[in-house]
């Protein structure tokens, strides 16, 4: 009769047995069975190291390209709120929430809606960023004036309305 040493079932997951889990976020990848054993086989042949090569310079007359999305100018509307604490910012890449330390970041199509409430007596507005896995961050920004919240709802449609498509 054979017995097994351990079990051939998978662990399970989830908050009930991680604090730290979160939904749609993958563990890291095991290594395989290759990379953790160090091969032992034929040594390789030294190679000679080439010398260093400083990177060629663009030429007078081209343009320097921008390495990144961020350094490129956008033509269309961007709207930005901000208090003490809390900053809501929107424009061709994307929306970005902060509050204190925290940030996060939402690109156009991990949008599915976004709303605004601006209470009837106070000074808060209030965005809420919903996902297509019916998620949802609001943020609240204390206005210098109640008068502002007409000003950004208009400016945050210009935004919607440029970037943002249903599907």
């Amino acid at each position: 009769m054979e017995q097994r040493i351990g079990s051939s079932s998978k662990p399970v997951e989830g908050a009930g047995f991680d604090p730290a889990f979160i939904p749609g976020l993958t563990a890291p990848a095991a290594k395989s069975e290759q990379e953790q054993e160090p091969q032992a086989a034929a040594p390789e042949p030294a190679e000679e190291p080439e010398p260093e090569q400083e990177p060629e310079a663009p030429a007078a007359g081209a343009p320097a390209e921008p390495e990144e999305e961020e350094q490129a100018p956008a033509d269309g509307p961007v709207f930005e709120a901000s208090d003490r604490r809390a900053k809501f910012a929107a424009d061709h890449r994307g929306v970005r929430l902060s509050l204190d330390e925290e940030n996060c970041e939402f690109r156009w199509n991990e949008i599915a809606a976004v709303e605004t409430e601006s209470p009837r007596f106070g000074k808060r507005f209030t965005i809420t960023v919903h996902t297509p896995d019916r998620r949802w961050y609001p943020i609240e920004i204390e206005a210098t004036a109640r008068a502002r919240f007409k000003e950004w709802e208009d400016q945050l449609d210009a935004v919607l309305d440029a970037y943002f498509e249903e599907a």
